[in-house]
């Protein structure tokens, strides 16, 4: 049976995998993995109907930023949390569908699946 990696959640609402050693052993987790460009859908905690899309290569850092009012777009609806955050190993297909999920279709698609 193929052991999944266990979630967990911080405080800043992120989401930790935590890989048995099993996966480790693979290389499926830790060191050898390259880095990742995630696409991100925040949500303000003061006003659930907005949302906010971007992409970063941390998503603890840009989180912050948000929170510290360092984006001008981001700035009037904080504080802010990560709702959705899906991982890519391509910069540039990233980038691709952070534009798809800002477009008219791309935020239908986003609201009703995540």
């Amino acid at each position: 049976m193929r052991r999944l990696p266990r979630r967990s959640e911080t405080e800043a609402g992120l989401i930790i995998l935590s890989f048995p050693p099993a996966l480790r052993d693979y290389g499926l987790a830790g060191q050898q993995m390259k880095s990742f460009f995630y696409v991100y859908i925040l949500v303000s905690e003061r006003d659930k109907t907005q949302h906010y899309t971007g992409v970063t290569e941390s998503l603890r850092d840009r989180l912050k930023e948000h929170n510290r009012g360092a984006c001008s777009h981001t700035a009037t609806g904080r504080p802010w949390r990560i709702e959705t955050a899906i991982a890519f190993q391509s910069e540039s297909k990233a980038r691709a569908f952070e534009r798809y999920l800002k477009s008219g279709s791309g935020r239908e698609f986003a609201r009703r699946d995540f």
